[in-house]
């Protein structure tokens, strides 16, 4: 081997203890910090989880008022010109994340989910994760790049910690900054954070649940086609998610501009919608609806308008000001559709349910390949990795150039057939038809006319 070589190799080695070190260190104090806001969330939840109806109808209104308090007046802590957006850190931020910030979601969260908000719990797992993890970087004096990576390796470990599965929660902190793009270098770091934090939330007590489900015969490609096509059909779900999502919050905002509302009001008024809709909607599509994706799971009979009512309760959540995760949702709307859905393509209703789970993440979320991961990790190997892959990146595609993160970035198109401009924002770029495409499209009107 030539010198060059070795000093090569000595170098990677060095990579690979630096990350041991510094991502398991990272890991175990997100895992903690997460560890902390989970337990407050049980505490918050199991006191309203079975409050009656007249007094859940009081919780939202207050729910949101709290929220748009906490949010408007918390903010102004916040002197700087750093946005606490996990996006920002790492796009634009260079790994920088303001730390006096950093319980003002969280609290918010727990806030949203005790009043009955229909929303996740990952979200602040994730805010959590970064803000640590940059506080991390800027007290050891890490240079732009180290600190792009431990940022990284922060959303990782809070995404892994919250849901019990590090290498699925890893992979998903990585791949859904940039739709179409996986920073290899971000990796290492961040399965190793994941794991680390989620022993260490083990530790701390934080309970996690997976499911068993039937053991499926030998590789069928009939069964495979037909969950491709519930993928397909979870893709479109997807996407009627994230445009509830989209169209509520630019509603919200319009009123708002348009009547001028002092902004701690607008969630107030989603509270009092989300209170008169419960009056025809079960309750049990509120909160983190964990019990919907339990049953889904189980096997039960799901309605095929479920989907439709989880979707638009978070809408109204998220979109009126309420502050909550947006990934859990997924798991409900997901299991939900493909429980309902599965039955027309003569499928199981536990398999369809695993498949729209996973296929709902890797459209709305962007994320195929945390979705198949998480899909393993939750299941274990009694469900086929090829049927939830091929449903998965089905669906993937099928929701085309959007996302439930508007601020992910674009960095190739989903097919040729499209073009983009890479490195923008989703919620500035829009995908339009390849040249080629539109040349044989304008040769075939020629011909047609």
């Amino acid at each position: 081997m030539r010198r060059f070589d070795f000093i090569e190799l000595a170098v990677m080695l060095a990579t690979v203890v630096q990350w041991l070190v510094l991502a398991t260190i990272t890991g175990a104090i997100i895992g903690t910090g997460t560890s902390l806001f989970l337990h407050g969330l049980f505490f918050a939840t199991d006191r309203t989880a079975d409050v009656p109806l007249w007094l859940q109808t009081l919780l939202l209104p207050v729910g949101g008022l709290l929220n748009g308090l906490l949010l408007y007046y918390g903010y102004r802590a916040n002197t700087g010109d750093l946005k606490d957006s996990i996006f920002a850190a790492v796009n634009t931020q260079s790994g920088r994340m303001p730390f006096r910030t950093i319980l003002i979601k969280p609290i918010a969260a727990i806030i949203t989910l005790g009043s009955g908000g229909s929303a996740g719990k990952e979200g602040p797992c994730s805010h959590i994760g970064a803000s640590l993890a940059s506080a991390v970087g800027q007290a050891l004096r890490l240079n732009t790049e180290l600190r792009l990576r431990i940022v990284a390796c922060g959303v990782s470990a809070g995404f892994a910690s919250v849901f019990g599965t590090p290498i699925a929660g890893a992979i998903y902190g990585v791949e859904v900054l940039a739709i179409g793009r996986v920073r290899h270098d971000f990796l290492l770091p961040a399965i190793v954070a994941g794991a680390a934090s989620y022993h260490v939330s083990i530790l701390w007590g934080v309970p996690y649940q997976y499911y068993q489900l039937p053991a499926l015969p030998g590789f069928s490609e009939t069964l495979f086609l037909k969950t491709t096509v519930l993928g397909v059909i979870c893709g479109i779900v997807a996407l009627v998610f994230v445009e509830f999502v989209y169209r509520t919050a630019w509603l919200s905002v319009h009123l708002r501009n348009r009547f001028k509302v002092w902004p701690p009001l607008m969630p107030l008024g989603g509270g009092v919608l989300l209170a008169l809709l419960i009056l025809i909607i079960p309750t049990d599509y509120l909160g983190l609806s964990l019990s919907l994706m339990d049953r889904a799971l189980a096997g039960e009979p799901m309605p095929y308008f479920g989907f439709l009512w989880k979707s638009l309760l978070v809408a109204i959540t998220i979109g009126s000001g309420f502050y909550g995760g947006i990934v859990t949702p997924q798991f409900v709307i997901g299991a939900v559709a493909g429980s309902a859905f599965a039955h027309l393509l003569g499928m199981d209703a536990m398999l369809g349910a695993a498949v729209g789970l996973t296929s709902v993440v890797a459209a709305a979320s962007n994320t195929p390949i945390a979705a198949v991961l998480m899909g393993v990790e939750l299941f274990g190997g009694s469900i086929g990795t090829v049927y939830i892959a091929g449903a998965a990146i089905a669906a993937y595609l099928m929701i085309g150039h959007r996302s439930i993160y508007p601020e992910q970035r674009l960095a190739y198109s989903k097919s040729s057939w499209m073009r983009i401009q890479p490195e923008t924002s989703v919620e500035t770029e829009k995908a339009k038809l390849a040249y080629g495409l539109l040349r044989w499209l304008g040769r075939k009107r020629k011909r047609w006319r």
